[in-house]
């Protein structure tokens, strides 16, 4: 496999969109013939880098921030065009189903049938082949999938004691008694990694970098956790004693509970972070690099009470980071990672990220309304970061300014040298200027898209991860104008 530089080797630019944003697919984008066209225009706009959101497997609310498994894919990203070309699929695919989920599903289920009964000895082999590779996550995963949708998908803590606390004779049955659902839920992920290892070593020949993203904390209610408990904190009965979130701050006046429970890190530290390692090889054999959410939690993180409704009331545990860091360093040095550190972030944290030689980031939206001093304006940026317009939990940037107060409207133009173009222009010029190593531009500013196709709203579970765009919002404009900003500023 050819190798990539690591986030700080040169300047370069790229753009932030999560596969299910593409056009075309069933109810949301795949894997699919898209994302392939996605790889050129990315390639004739001289943008090298396409960073995307989790690809893991969701909830029902499709976040991706929550996920059942921190291994595995996700299987509503799996195209059902390409399996129809692959002769796995027969038969005619609607484009708009009624329930979309349960549609993709429902015909994942027929392709795996044809899969059994018409497949060649070629893909059987590399079916086992693949089970064989990742048994070492994929067996719990298929197991815990399995086990959670014979009882209604409810959530681990809510089976059988016997099943949430894996007794061995147990799970021994369940393993009998399920072999199918097993089979089935491997084939989902050989599925998935098929065909993102064809569109990453598409985007490898035309020197674009996948840039994935990796959530600090992992979901109660997921495959790590069942099978892992040890690592956690949770009681004798799989509760969590105390959740993960951070305190009030510019997204919500009440902080944001995320529920996820916490780690055990004096268990992970025993053992040299075996659990991180096997995590971040899985990542980084999917990826080129991998921006890290919620840096700030590796130096101390937001501890919750279980009990507590919101993130109010909380207090602020020290994590050893630094061991972490220096160990992963021993196993995959250079680490091709990239800090997520917005919020409240100390001196402390900011020692962490520059010991271990980590890219930070650098929000254009929180930039201005404030005085000189603010690090996030173009002048206070520094190499070693990555500058966005804005992330996915923020507004568009054509949103962002509309919502602005005249005053700070004025701010913005006076500090951008009163700019003759239009929003969001403006501002992804001063990205792709800056000094920092890398800019990211979210396609709904490259779309100068407003507020109403935003991604995500923070403490809202409504509406969020379901948008995509349409070619034709592609004007024939776009590519050159983007590549010769691309061009003027050397990335």
């Amino acid at each position: 496999m050819k190798s990539v530089d690591t986030p700080l080797a040169r300047r370069r630019a790229g753009v932030l969109l999560h596969p299910t944003s593409l056009p075309g697919g069933v109810g949301l984008g795949d894997l699919g013939p898209d994302a392939y066209r996605f790889v050129d225009f990315l390639a004739s706009t001289g943008l090298t880098v396409w960073q995307m959101l989790p690809l893991v497997p969701t909830h029902g609310d499709l976040s991706p921030y929550q996920g059942l498994s921190v291994h595995a894919g996700n299987p509503l990203l799996i195209s059902l065009s390409l399996l129809n070309e692959w002769g796995w699929l027969p038969g005619t695919i609607e484009t708009d189903p009624d329930d979309f989920v349960d549609y993709r599903l429902a015909m994942l289920k027929l392709a795996y049938q044809a899969f059994l009964s018409h497949a060649d000895e070629g893909a059987h082999a590399e079916f086992a082949a693949f089970t064989e590779r990742n048994k070492h996550w994929l067996q719990d995963y298929a197991l815990f999938q399995a086990i959670r949708q014979s009882h209604g998908n409810r959530q681990w803590l809510d089976w059988p004691e016997n099943l949430r606390d894996r007794d061995v004779k147990s799970l021994a049955a369940a393993e009998m008694k399920l072999a199918d659902a097993i089979g089935y839920v491997c084939f989902e992920q050989f599925i998935f990694f098929r065909q993102w290892g064809f569109l990453h070593e598409y985007a490898r020949q035309r020197n674009v970098i996948l840039f994935g993203d990796m959530p600090i904390f992992v979901a109660h209610d997921s495959a790590e956790v069942w099978a892992h408990r040890e690592y956690f904190t949770l009681d004798e009965h799989g509760q969590a004693e105390v959740v993960a979130g951070v305190p009030p701050d510019y997204f919500s006046e009440t902080g944001q509970r995320w529920g996820n429970p916490h780690y055990r890190w004096d268990r992970m530290q025993a053992d040299d972070f075996k659990w991180w390692k096997t995590r971040m090889a899985t990542q980084l054999e999917m990826f080129d690099w991998v921006r890290i959410d919620h840096f700030r939690g590796f130096e101390a993180y937001w501890e919750i009470k279980a009990s507590e409704e919101t993130a109010m009331n909380g207090r602020w545990v020290k994590a050893p980071g630094d061991e972490l860091f220096e160990s992963l360093h021993k196993t995959f040095d250079p680490l091709p990672l990239v800090a997520e550190d917005l919020g409240i972030i100390t001196d402390e944290v900011d020692a962490l990220r520059k010991k271990h030689r980590l890219p930070g980031m650098k929000i254009l939206q929180f930039a201005f309304g404030g005085d000189a001093k603010n690090p996030y304006l173009p002048h206070s940026q520094t190499v070693d970061s990555v500058v966005y317009t804005g992330t996915h939990d923020n507004d568009t940037t054509v949103g962002w300014y509309e919502s602005l107060p005249v005053e700070t409207q004025a701010h913005l133009a006076e500090y951008l040298g009163y700019p003759t173009e239009t929003m969001p222009w403006p501002l992804i010029r001063s990205a792709l200027s800056s000094v920092a190593c890398l800019a990211i531009i979210p396609m709904q500013d490259l779309l100068s898209l407003n507020g109403k196709h935003r991604m995500n709203t923070p403490g809202t579970t409504e509406e969020n991860w379901r948008w995509h765009f349409d070619w034709q919002q592609v004007n024939e404009e776009l590519a050159p104008r983007v590549k010769r900003l691309v061009e003027i500023y050397g990335r």
